[in-house]
């Protein structure tokens, strides 16, 4: 198959780093070539402003190409990315915060509002997030632990292992804590509403928090289903993400669930050194921890790796056109 107007090979795309005040200063072990410096909290892997890393399309932004490329890459005909995908490094616990639902998000503006979910890429023992409210907790409740800042005692804890996965919907009050490292997929709005912040000098969200939060949702771990080539981490409305384990190599064929329509995806291969070849066995360099986009018109392509590699795909289930 040769490339051709329909068609776009798979291109790698360079994650954009986010400070934080709640994130690390050293990234060496994820990222060997950043010196340390500024607390980055976030590595945001399909960012409107990620650039792509290789291909025809190298050196544009996505948001840009999504502007100017949208049939080929979601297969409409506009479209902006639908999902963002970080990697989460929190070293201190993140605000309690809460985002809203798509009725709500349209109402205040934004397209789309924010369910989202978290795979561990790494916990330490001990590792908790909160996520949801205890199953006794009311409105009146969260607004008096808001003044006497006993917020945290409404919260439910959940462990956390390597290898799990956490679904937080929209309406979900949450917070990461430290002791994780997380891969975070959401709808592609930062639309954040802070409920609790510990203290620190940045603004609150209450009435907003409290418009959007949820007594009771569907929040909390996913079992993984084990299929015949792949494990499904999450199935949901706005995304799905399978594990896929191969040696030696993988076909794009491979990838597709036999019962999937043409859709974005992307690829994430973590720290397995992956190589890729296009269809006119062209090489794409594919960093360490960062992705691969997989348009919805690609031409073929195939991955292998010298050693027993994974890799995880997050598939767009909904694309919301603009």
């Amino acid at each position: 198959m040769t490339t051709s107007p329909q068609t776009l090979p798979p291109f790698a795309l360079q994650p954009q780093f986010v400070a934080r005040i709640w994130g690390t200063r050293d990234l060496s072990a994820w990222y060997p070539e950043m010196a340390p410096g500024e607390p980055i909290g976030e590595a945001w892997l399909s960012g409107d402003a990620c650039l792509a890393h290789s291909g025809p399309l190298a050196g544009q932004t996505l948001g840009r190409i999504f502007a100017e490329d949208a049939p080929r890459m979601i297969g409409v005909a506009s479209a902006d990315s639908p999902l963002l995908i970080k990697i989460l490094f929190a070293q201190e616990k993140l605000s309690v915060q809460v985002h809203p639902d798509d009725a709500m998000a349209q109402r205040k503006g934004f397209p789309r509002g924010k369910t989202e979910c978290w795979y561990a890429l790494e916990a330490a023992p001990g590792a908790e997030v909160a996520c949801g409210l205890k199953p006794d907790a009311t409105l009146a409740a969260i607004e008096a632990s808001l003044h006497d800042q006993t917020l945290e005692n409404w919260l439910n804890a959940l462990p956390v292992s390597t290898g799990e996965m956490i679904f937080v919907d929209a309406g979900t009050v949450h917070a990461i804590w430290p002791g994780s490292v997380l891969l975070e997929t959401q709808q592609n709005c930062d639309l954040t509403y802070r409920l609790y912040d510990y203290g620190r000098p940045r603004p609150l969200h209450i009435q907003e928090s409290l418009e959007a939060l949820r007594l009771h949702t569907r929040a909390g771990k996913i079992p993984p289903v084990v299929q015949r080539d792949r494990t499904v981490l999450l199935d949901s409305t706005y995304f799905r993400i399978e594990k896929l384990a191969f040696s030696g190599g993988l076909n794009s064929s491979q990838l597709l669930n036999p019962d999937e329509a043409p859709a974005l995806s992307y690829l994430f291969a973590g720290r397995h050194r992956i190589t890729v070849k296009t269809a006119q066995q062209e090489t794409v360099p594919w960093p360490a921890n960062a992705l691969l986009a997989v348009p919805a018109c690609c031409e073929a392509f195939q991955l292998s790796s010298a050693e027993p590699a994974e890799v995880i795909r997050i598939v767009a289930s909904q694309p919301l056109t603009s």
